[in-house]
């Protein structure tokens, strides 16, 4: 898992605004596989979702706005993730990236915190 760590890590110091590259569909994928699978080794699995809140909040937007665009006719949000609608909105991406990354920050250290206090959560 450090590996990983790592890697993230150099991504994101040489990927600081403005993004040179990105890393996509595959990359993202693996990686979520592999957080899935330590996940399920170290019996953490509940833990998941708390630590990666951002990302089940960015997918439940997009959830949300087409389930609501095909039951009511009418969107949630601007657009959708929900990402896309606070830019819409008016706000800078560099708002809204640095805005997810400190409640990324907060709900991690919320996550690791359970995980000390409580073992594993499963």
């Amino acid at each position: 898992m450090a590996d990983c760590a790592a890697v993230c890590v150099c991504y994101l110091w040489f990927n600081i605004h403005p993004a040179r590259f990105f890393m996509g569909d595959v990359g993202s994928f693996a990686f979520g596989v592999a957080l899935g699978v330590v996940a399920m080794l170290t019996d953490s699995l509940l833990l998941l979702p708390i630590i990666g809140m951002v990302f089940v909040v960015e997918a439940g937007s997009s959830l949300l706005q087409i389930t609501s665009k095909k039951l009511f006719g009418r969107k949630i949000f601007i657009s959708a993730p929900v990402h896309h609608h606070l830019e819409a909105k008016g706000w800078p991406e560099t708002k809204v990236t640095m805005r997810f990354w400190v409640i990324g920050c907060v709900v991690a250290f919320i996550g690791f915190m359970l995980a000390l206090a409580g073992g594993h959560v499963a």
